[in-house]
């Protein structure tokens, strides 16, 4: 079965915003490279945190490609943790706003077609 537009443009953004997260593992790992990691095991950490994520968001857009709940969900509960990262970013002096937009519009654009998808498919 092929999946509708709406859950394909909701799995194009969730891979990019896996490839947004990959990015971002990397720029960390030059940075750990060059030396610049205050603690070692803790930078470590959180580029594999980040590349864990990365992939999440990865099955979450092949899933919703192919249809599956389990994905649409996923995408959601991430989509949810973006926009919440986005508002809690607010509370830095001075607010980074190219933080804030890059990643709170992709989670609120991301939301809403990811709960458009699974009430198209529930229609139809």
């Amino acid at each position: 079965m092929r999946s509708p537009r709406l859950a394909t443009v909701a799995a194009a953004l969730l891979a990019l915003e896996g490839v947004a997260l990959t990015v971002v593992a990397l720029i960390e790992l030059v940075g750990l490279g060059a030396g610049e990691a205050a603690s070692l095991p803790t930078a470590i950490a959180l580029i594999v945190l980040t590349l864990i994520g990365a992939a999440a968001l990865f099955a979450f857009a092949l899933g919703t490609r192919r249809g599956r709940t389990w994905a649409r969900s996923g995408g959601v509960v991430l989509q949810v943790l973006a926009v919440a990262l986005a508002l809690a970013s607010l509370t830095v002096q001075p607010v980074l706003w190219a933080f804030v937009l890059g990643v709170g519009l992709p989670g609120i654009i991301g939301f809403l077609l990811l709960i458009a998808s699974a009430r198209s498919e529930s229609v139809g």
